[in-house]
């Protein structure tokens, strides 16, 4: 089976499509670098003795991702290509919505075009808004999204939904993952930011490595166990580990088939909780201070994780000092295959 993976080379797509391959799938990727590196895919290859057919190519080009999708002979798409950064989202919404929605409505061309009717699509716990009762399920309602990055993910799953439902020639899973962190066991792929990391764990890892001087913990006055923010943080690798069963539950299905899935662990870290893991099994001692609430930001969610485990047969098993652990040792990495200013 040939699966065609947007964003392949991006942090959750490159470790998806070693998953993929790891599992006897041929990959081709699509990605237009925007928010990694090419070195990664002599990585992948590194790890999986394998070098996927890679085409640098923004998905807004329809024709050309068109013929891509002719060229190949694609049995389905897993789709993580889009703009993911919460504040950066608030300062340039038309970024997003062009981005993210665009992207997706000529993925979902493509297939139509050339009868491909499978589809996992990267959504986000960030639709559910602030729920009123956690952990978070699949039942819970779509709040206000607090974000124009939450709002394209709530757009994007509405897109999916109604295309599904208007013929039989659209079989998809929305993977409503929560906060991907870590790095792969061999340290040769992990999260690679371009310029100043909007997510925790990179931020982290780039002060205990002094590039950054100070971490910043925006918020401390929120009516958590400790003040600060609550996520749910997942290994990226169960979580690639999850796109390949979901992928492989929409190629083995004889009927139509539409659903929405949360991936996570079903447990909620603080910030600081998350801090303290880092400096405890690395050794290290970070230099942070406290800022203001970030615009956008909620203050707690984490997952109900027993749909997951019920239609997918996954669930989440590293702790998160594994999650911190390989991290570090990606980050310490990272200089062997380029420099970072």
């Amino acid at each position: 089976m040939k699966i065609l993976v947007t964003g392949g080379l991006g942090y959750i797509g490159s470790h998806t499509t070693v998953e993929l391959i790891k599992n006897n799938f041929e990959v081709v990727i699509v990605d237009n670098l925007s928010n990694s590196e090419f070195f990664i895919l002599e990585n992948i290859k590194q790890i999986t003795g394998v070098s996927p057919k890679f085409y640098n190519l923004d998905l807004l080009d329809f024709k050309k991702f068109d013929q891509i999708v002719k060229e190949n002979k694609i049995h389905g798409i897993i789709h993580f290509a889009a703009f993911k950064s919460v504040s950066e989202s608030v300062l340039h919404p038309v970024k997003y919505y062009e981005n993210n929605i665009i992207s997706l409505l000529n993925v979902l061309r493509a297939m139509n075009l050339n009868g491909i009717s499978n589809l996992v699509f990267s959504s986000s716990c960030t639709v559910y808004g602030q729920p009123d009762t956690l952990p978070v399920s699949e039942d819970s309602p779509f709040k206000m999204a607090e974000s124009p990055y939450a709002y394209s993910k709530q757009v994007s799953e509405n897109i999916i939904k109604d295309v599904s439902s208007s013929s039989d020639k659209l079989n998809a899973i929305s993977l409503r993952y929560f906060n991907p962190v870590g790095a792969h066991s061999s340290g040769l792929i992990g999260e690679l930011p371009l310029g100043v990391p909007d997510n925790l764990v990179p931020y982290i890892t780039q002060t205990a490595a002094g590039i950054r001087e100070e971490l910043s913990v925006f918020g401390n006055d929120y009516t958590t166990k400790d003040g600060t923010a609550i996520r749910d943080y997942i290994h990226i690798e169960d979580l690639a580990r999850a796109h390949v069963k979901a992928i492989s539950k929409i190629l083995s299905c004889n009927s139509q088939l539409y659903d929405y899935i949360n991936v996570g662990t079903g447990i909620g870290h603080s910030v600081l909780e998350v801090i303290n893991s880092f400096e405890k099994v690395n050794n290290l001692k970070l230099n942070y201070s406290f800022k203001e609430r970030r615009n956008g930001d909620i203050k707690e969610i984490y997952s109900d994780v027993k749909k997951s485990e019920e239609v997918l047969g996954w669930k989440a098993v590293f702790s998160l000092n594994e999650m911190m652990k390989s991290a570090w040792v990606w980050q310490k990495n990272i200089k062997n295959f380029r420099n970072i200013s």
